[in-house]
């Protein structure tokens, strides 16, 4: 499959526009920031790393050098698993960023060995779903004052095996299971963003969740020291026909990005195709949405105002 814009939506152009991309020097999330560099976005690469984020950096500049008009490229340090990272960006980029049209939730872990995160949440409960969650309440004042805005959750199809474990998230009570865990989060990107969708009604910020195929990427990482070495050889092996490269899977993050129309916020895509509403993913998970957020924004301490930041705006 090539990789290119136009084949996303034509004769598009995002100068003057700003996106933030979580887990933005490698992966998908690299080859997003990539291509909405190329269409002349300000791309805030924000990452755990930052000498790897500066690597990525100059590794798109250099891969687009030959384009005309790009945009800008800026780095911000963010560490998911610690809810003071996470407001500390939150804190940089509402005072130094006058908009933030894109928020594209991609960092994540996967099948990694039992853990906590730096405030004691199970790790990929902690860092796929509390801190995205953390992070985008921090800034849809800005976003929403941004209007038409996206916010776009990379999820999985693993979240149709997930259950939410609503007595005991933390598996501390039951025993450890790594793809349990993980697809418990990615269940949780799909009903964050069914709830934020439904909070966000009429405020031109549309928001989607979408599985971007199986990826070859160092999302698998943890896969031998979780099961048993060679098991990511295996499984390699097993995936290999079904595998995308990076600028493949970014291609429905930036369908559901670019797209002009947000008739479908809330909603879940897979191949720069919808796969499931939202009535029909509201009649699966019931309020399952609305549940998760109410006891997420426990978990974090915040829960974001929606009735006075829409007063701020009228005034």
């Amino acid at each position: 499959m090539g990789f290119n814009a136009s084949k996303v939506i034509t004769n598009k152009r995002l100068d003057g526009k700003t996106a933030l991309i979580t887990g933005s020097n490698t992966g998908i999330g690299k080859a997003t920031a990539k291509e909405l560099y190329r269409l002349g976005a300000r791309v805030i690469l924000a990452c755990r790393d930052i000498k790897r984020a500066e690597d990525a950096l100059l590794q798109i500049q250099n891969e687009v050098r030959n384009e005309d008009k790009v945009g800008e490229l800026v780095i911000k340090h963010l560490n998911l698993s610690s809810f003071s990272s996470v407001r500390k960006c939150a804190e940089e980029i509402n005072l130094k960023e006058e908009n933030l049209h894109f928020l594209i939730n991609n960092a994540g872990v996967m099948v990694c060995p039992e853990g906590k995160t730096e405030d004691g949440f199970e790790t990929h409960f902690g860092v796929n779903h509390l801190g995205h969650f953390l992070l985008t309440c921090l800034l849809l004042p800005k976003i929403i004052n941004s209007a038409p805005a996206r916010i776009i959750n990379v999820s999985s199809d693993a979240h149709k095996f997930g259950v939410m474990h609503w007595d005991d998230l933390n598996y501390e009570k039951k025993r450890y299971s790594a793809i349990g865990a993980y697809a418990q989060s990615k269940l949780a990107n799909v009903l964050f963003t069914m709830e934020l969708a439904e909070k966000l009604k009429a405020k031109s910020v549309a928001v989607y969740s979408i599985h971007p195929g199986i990826v070859r990427t160092d999302l698998g990482r943890y896969v031998d020291k979780t099961f048993f070495w060679g098991a990511h050889w295996i499984t390699s092996l097993v995936f290999m026909p079904f595998y995308k490269t990076p600028d493949e899977g970014a291609l429905t993050i930036l369908h559901c990005a670019l797209k002009e129309s947000d008739e479908f916020s809330g909603c879940y895509f897979s191949d720069c195709r919808l796969q499931e509403d939202k009535e029909s993913l509201d009649r699966k998970y019931g309020d399952a949405a609305t549940k998760l957020w109410t006891l997420s924004s426990d978990l974090v301490n915040y829960d974001f105002d929606f009735k006075k930041i829409e007063k701020e705006r009228i005034k």
